[in-house]
Parts: C-alpha cells; structure tokens; sequence
C-alpha cells in the first residue's frame, strides 16, 4: 500500500506548494487593492463583487469538488486576504453561540471581529454608530413568519440592506454528559421551543420546559447545570462543551431563517440581485393593488409581499416588498417611478446581490 500511495502523495504535497505561492499571490494582490482603496476611501467589503466571483467560480467549475464546497473555500480566502485590507467588525444578535453568529461567518468567513450584541435594537445601534462596519439581523423564518423587531428597525434605520443570508435550522438537543438521565429543565428560545414541539412532545413530554434569552443562553445553562438540557445549534455545543443527546430535532426539517446584512454602502448591480421596498397606502378600496399595478406593467416579479401595522391607530399598514432585480436597472426605474406616486410612503430598503 505504501509504495503505490507515496507517489501519489508525493504529487498532492507538490500541488500543496503550488497552492500555497498562489494563496499567497492572491494575498499581495489583495494587499495593493486595500491601498488603493484607501487613498479613494472606497469601502473594504463589496457585497456585489464577492457575489461575482462566487459565481464565477461556480460557472468555471470543472468538478469533482462540489459548488457548494469550493464557495466554502473561497468565502475563506477572500476573507483572510480582505482582513490583510482591514479585519471589518460585524455586529449580530448575541451571544456567542446563536444561528446569528453562524450566520455571520457562513457569510463574512472567519477572518473578521464578530460582535455579540443583546438586542437587535444594538445591532442597529452599531452598525449606525460605527462601531460595526456591518450587522447581521433576522428577518424572516419559514415557519414562525416575520421578525417583527428587524422589520420595525428597518422602517427608522438609515442603513440599507447589502446582503442576505439563508441558513439551515438544525436543533440539537444536549447535555453536559450526552445522557437525559437526571435532567428536570429542557431550555430554549420561545421559537426553538415551538419549532421542535412535537419531537418533545413524543420523546420527553413530562420534562419541564422553559423558554430563554436564546438558544445560547440555554447552552450556557446547561453547561454549568447538569440538570439542564438545552436546545441549540451545533455551534453552541462546541463552544459551550455539550454533548448532543438527539440532532436534528426540529419538526420542519427544512426550516430556514433569512438573515440580512445590513450597512452604510449601497451595492452595485450583479445581474442576478434583489431589492427591498417599504410602502404605505391610503386605507381606501383598491388601494393595494393600485401599488403593484406598476411591477406587472414592466414584467418585475414580487417574491415577497408582507404588511405590518404603522402603529398609527388608524388600521393603516405597512407594507415590505421584495422584487427581483436592481434599482438601477431600467425597468425598475421605471416601475418604481410610477409605484412611488401611487403610494403616501416609499423607502428602498436596498437593492443586493441574491
């Protein structure tokens, strides 16, 4: 075995080196970019171009490395040679440990400052102040609905949405020993709870249940408590030092949650983007359809269509709009600039790569 695997190795080590001087090729490239960059004072993270090389890549892929695993790969390099530029500082709903985090670096990779924040009220706060050069917020899970608090904030923020993020829910159900044996208290998030309601209820249904802060929270408690169970994800286990007891106990096994980035720098066009709406109409028959009327004039398609009361006392709503394309193109312009005199409310929430 020996003597037909050494030649073989051998070849993998020479293909290491040459990946190796290529990395760092890339890297001193990258390094010329971030001073020219600063002596324009353009932004270090580009949303629209690092879409553009991800499918790049995806296009050019010859196999047998899945598209999926070489975006992996790449969202690293890109962000160890953009920390070489400057390591950006991303805010997200804390603590170490959530769907929030993962999210932040299944996005940004690993080679940036993630900054834990309490509240999705301070993730906003940071991004505005400058403190984050981004934040990481929930807006959407495809079983619970809207997260009402992002959306409230991205009525008054004057930041706008640069990216998003679809991540996979899996919950985990752990312990500090793996066992349930001794345990009196299942802890979770409220919606984590919810999510795998009918797991507890099949397997554990005369255990205690009681919601937390987060699932991250839930995870420190059981860490220190070997009375607690938690519910969370597999990044939780790890940093918390959990053994799993049952993976993959959520009731919908194709349960997401959309996250959105958000920022000071709106993003350029990318031929495959999608862009965000906030309107508000006059409470009167017809009203609504008036809005979209111009989207179907120019062909624009609406992926999402979601209403939101403007805490007026009047019954009046509004209403957050997603459709395909960038505001810069010219059938958006145009339906927009026709929607815009039809409604008493209009934001752009950002137009970002899909």
């Amino acid at each position: 075995m020996e003597k037909l695997l050494k030649p073989l190795r051998d070849r993998i080590d020479e293909i290491d080196t040459q990946i190796l001087d290529l990395l760092n090729r890339r890297a001193r490239v990258a390094q010329e970019v971030g001073h020219v960059k600063n002596k324009l004072d353009a932004p270090i993270f580009r949303p629209d171009r690092e879409a553009q090389v991800l499918r790049q890549i995806v296009e050019r892929n010859p196999g047998p490395l899945g598209n999926a695993e070489l975006q992996t790969i790449y969202k690293e390099i890109m962000s160890a040679c953009r920390s070489l530029e400057k390591r950006i500082i991303v805010a997200y709903l804390g603590p170490a440990g959530t769907f929030s985090e993962q999210a932040v670096y299944r996005y940004f990779g690993m080679a940036i400052d993630a900054l834990p924040c309490p509240t999705i009220d301070e993730v906003f706060r940071a991004a505005e102040a400058g403190t984050a050069d981004f934040g990481v917020v929930p807006i959407e899970n495809s079983t619970e609905g809207a997260i009402n608090r992002t959306l409230d904030l991205l009525m008054q923020t004057p930041l706008t949405i640069s990216s998003e993020i679809s991540i996979l829910i899996q919950h985990n159900l752990m312990t500090r020993t793996g066992k349930m044996e001794n345990v009196q208290t299942i802890c979770a998030h409220s919606q984590a709870l919810a999510q795998c309601q009918g797991w507890l209820n099949q397997h554990f249904p005369n255990i205690m249940r009681h919601a937390v802060s987060s699932n991250a929270e839930a995870a420190r408690m059981a860490s220190e408590d070997s009375q607690v169970a938690a519910i969370a994800g597999e990044m939780a286990s790890k940093r918390y030092g959990l053994q799993v007891v049952s993976a993959h106990i959520q009731d919908e096994s194709q349960n997401r949650t959309r996250f959105a980035v958000v920022g000071r720098k709106e993003t350029e066009p990318t031929g495959k983007d999608q862009t965000s709406l906030l309107l508000s109409v006059q409470n009167k028959a017809g009203a609504v359809y008036k809005m979209l009327e111009p989207l179907e004039k120019y062909g624009v398609s609406m992926t999402r269509l979601e209403s939101r009361p403007a805490k007026t006392g009047n019954w009046e709503y509004y209403f957050f709009v997603d459709i395909d394309g960038h505001v810069r193109e010219e059938k958006i312009e145009k339906a927009l600039s026709e929607l815009k005199d039809r409604v008493v409310y209009f934001k752009v929430l950002g137009s970002y790569p899909i």
